[in-house]
């Protein structure tokens, strides 16, 4: 009964003081990459967000992309089935949400490995539908929110380089940079003019703070999602029920705001415009004198046994690096690279290795930064090898109002995390009733 009138007098006090999300004159088509069911259960949490809001745009796509574990597009349909069962009752409140069925025709295989260092591979499902709904005949442009990497993003574009100038990509970089780093670079190389947040750390705000007791954080779950509907009880099982939601940012950026102007505060953070991305190129062992800046490409080009019984682009080098193994590639004609990104700062130790006889095993260690743009206030090293980017390429902004907890930009989703919690557990109150 306490617990009862607690979650009661919380939502009555949020009803009358959150603010109502904007009518807008267009509904925005949007499309979500998704590695769920992979390693990172986060994305249950975010599917669970974006089906309790489908009211709210033109859904036009589902993609399954490399989750590097078990997902694929059998967890998708899983979560649908669970919303189907909450459906009745969320309609009550908004007719507009999407029917199950409708949702199911959606659903996606897209590729479920990394892409090899040339950035593309065979056409996917998932890949040829983003092709075919970017070439729509629709004059508004396809918003494709990836919370996974950006392989079938990658890939789509190498197969229909005339989508470019249709898509606008929100994606959700940081971790997911590292696992995806060959589908980037593609992007990044060849389409330098793509309209594209990277969001690497602004995100990081969004996340629930496991040091805070409150309603909006620890207390999220047990306040008002326990036992509230199907989509309640499968919510537990995610982090103890624990709100991580690291890739709810990309769909909140078309909920409240202009997703026109990444410049301008909405709910999916405030980004800035780069002209740059930053890429580290090493032509052998570091030391910790080297640095490289977090969320970052690193890049090894070193000069090995000349071989030619394999085949460029094969998989025959290893880098370990914090406990974890990446594949390197061969290039011909003796050169040997691999590529890396990390958001963890401070020196790192590692090893290159290869079973190819000839090839000498490097040890080194390399330090991360944490520094950008001196014009923004920050120290970072500008190299010849970063990336140039044209004027529709934006990131997090590292001027240093905009840092929280270390993380550039983060403040600016801070400071409307808990408008937008107090929002979504309005509609799960829906399910309470």
């Amino acid at each position: 009964m306490k617990r009862a009138l607690l979650f009661l007098s919380v939502i009555l006090l949020l009803s009358a003081s959150c603010k109502e999300q904007p009518k807008t004159s267009e509904r925005f088509r949007i499309l979500v990459s998704s590695d769920i069911g992979g390693t990172d259960p986060d994305d249950n949490q975010s599917m669970a967000h974006l089906l309790m809001y489908s009211n709210e745009f033109d859904l036009e796509g589902l993609v399954s992309s490399p989750s590097f574990g078990s997902g694929s597009t059998s967890e998708i349909f899983r979560m649908i089935d669970v919303y189907e069962q909450d459906l009745p009752k969320l309609k009550l409140h908004k007719p507009g949400l999407m029917e199950p069925d409708a949702l199911r025709q959606l659903v996606k295989q897209g590729r479920t490995e990394e892409l090899p260092p040339c950035g593309y591979g065979e056409p996917t499902e998932g890949s040829e539908w983003i092709v075919k709904q970017a070439r729509k005949d629709d004059p508004r442009p396809l918003y494709v929110l990836v919370w996974g990497c950006l392989e079938d993003v990658a890939q789509a574009l190498h197969d229909a380089p005339d989508i470019a100038p249709k898509m606008r990509v929100y994606w959700i970089g940081g971790p997911n940079k590292k696992w995806g780093v060959n589908g980037y670079c593609y992007i990044i190389e060849n389409f330098p003019d793509l309209w594209m947040i990277e969001n690497n750390t602004t995100y990081r705000a969004f996340i629930y703070d496991s040091k805070n007791m409150d309603q909006w954080n620890m207390g999220y779950f047990d306040t008002f999602i326990k036992d509230v509907g199907n989509l309640g009880r499968d919510f537990a099982a995610y982090y103890k029920g624990n709100p991580k939601l690291g890739d709810t940012p990309s769909l909140l950026y078309m909920m409240k705001g202009d997703p026109t102007n990444p410049e301008q505060q909405s709910w999916g953070g405030r980004f800035i415009r780069c002209s740059r991305t930053p890429r580290t190129v090493f032509h052998g062992a570091t030391t910790a004198e080297d640095t490289a800046q977090v969320c970052g490409i690193i890049e090894w080009q070193l000069q090995g046994p000349v071989r030619n019984d394999i085949a460029i682009d094969s998989a025959c080098v290893t880098l370990d690096i914090r406990n974890q193994q990446w594949r390197g590639y061969y290039k011909g004609d003796g050169l040997y690279v691999l590529r890396h990104s990390t958001y963890y700062t401070g020196t790192l130790s590692y090893t290159i290795t290869s079973t190819i006889e000839g090839f000498a095993p490097i040890s080194g260690e390399i330090t991360i930064e944490n520094t950008w743009d001196a014009a923004l206030g920050g120290t970072a090293k500008t190299h010849d090898t970063d990336y140039q980017v044209g004027s529709q390429w934006w990131t997090d902004s590292y001027l240093p109002d905009d840092y929280w907890n270390n993380h550039a930009g983060a403040r600016n989703q801070l400071v409307v995390r808990e408008e937008i919690m107090a929002d979504w557990a309005q509609r799960w109150a829906w399910l309470k009733e």
